[in-house]
């Protein structure tokens, strides 16, 4: 198996012009209509309930946040996730922007009332410089993202720029002159290009804003979550062995 025949087996097309286009130049781009109501309401239920199960050891695979709901390693912990790291059009995102890819890692972030404001940030440790991009996510709308729910910020084009956040920035928690919010409805997939400068903006409603995470990298790179180490054979017996390659499994 290599990266064109996974992508073909997984059914990845052709990405339009205009996505291209977003994704070159600001570095972000929304897929609309990706999710379903009824597939955004069953994820979110799970979601509360694998919450509700892990309690005080959820997210531990990979990160706790204060001021927030963490789940990690998804992958292992039901088939409705599995949309996350192969829907042919996120899929095409992600090979336009990395080339060759694997999933880094598939996770769960739900800003809490009152919280969720991040400093501005790059997931990786250097900019790009030239030298292509090693990381892109897809955030997967389960609320509306609203601008007082405590949606993404980014800085449009900043994945070219030559710096990184906390290098050019006095205090990068602050408001930036050029940040957009990703405001977009449930069941919405935005792509970001990692290198773009972003975070959580403050929750101010009385409700959770939720959304799921599925982080890709170039194949050369390690994963977030190693995924090696932590699938499960049950997980690797339901996938196609193109959906197994996408993991790196």
């Amino acid at each position: 198996m290599d990266m064109a025949a996974a992508l073909a087996d997984l059914g990845v097309g052709r990405l339009d012009t205009e996505t291209k286009l977003r994704l070159d130049r600001d570095g972000f781009a929304p897929l609309p209509g990706i999710l379903s109501p009824s597939q955004v309401t069953a994820l979110g239920d799970r979601l509360a309930e694998l919450t509700l199960h892990e309690g005080d050891r959820a997210g531990l695979e990979v990160h706790q946040e204060a001021g927030t709901d963490r789940l990690s390693d998804l992958v292992n912990k039901d088939p409705m996730f599995d949309v996350c790291f192969t829907h042919p059009l996120v899929l095409a995102a992600m090979a336009h922007v990395l080339g060759e890819f694997k999933l880094s890692s598939l996770n769960y972030r739900s800003a809490l009332p009152g919280r969720g404001l991040q400093g501005l940030h790059a997931d990786w440790g250097r900019p790009a410089a030239g030298q292509g991009f090693d990381v892109c996510n897809s955030i997967w709308l389960l609320d509306d993202f609203t601008a007082s729910n405590g949606a993404t910020r980014v800085v449009p084009g900043s994945h070219l720029r030559p710096e990184l956040p906390q290098d050019a920035l006095a205090d990068p928690a602050a408001p930036h002159p050029d940040q957009v919010q990703l405001l977009a409805p449930a069941g919405t997939v935005v792509i970001f290009n990692s290198h773009v400068w972003h975070g959580g903006t403050l929750n101010s409603t009385a409700r959770p804003r939720r959304a799921l995470h599925s982080y890709f990298t170039r194949r050369e790179n390690g994963q977030q979550l190693d995924q090696r180490a932590y699938v499960r054979e049950q997980t690797l017996a339901r996938l196609s062995p193109a959906a197994r390659f996408i993991l790196d499994g």
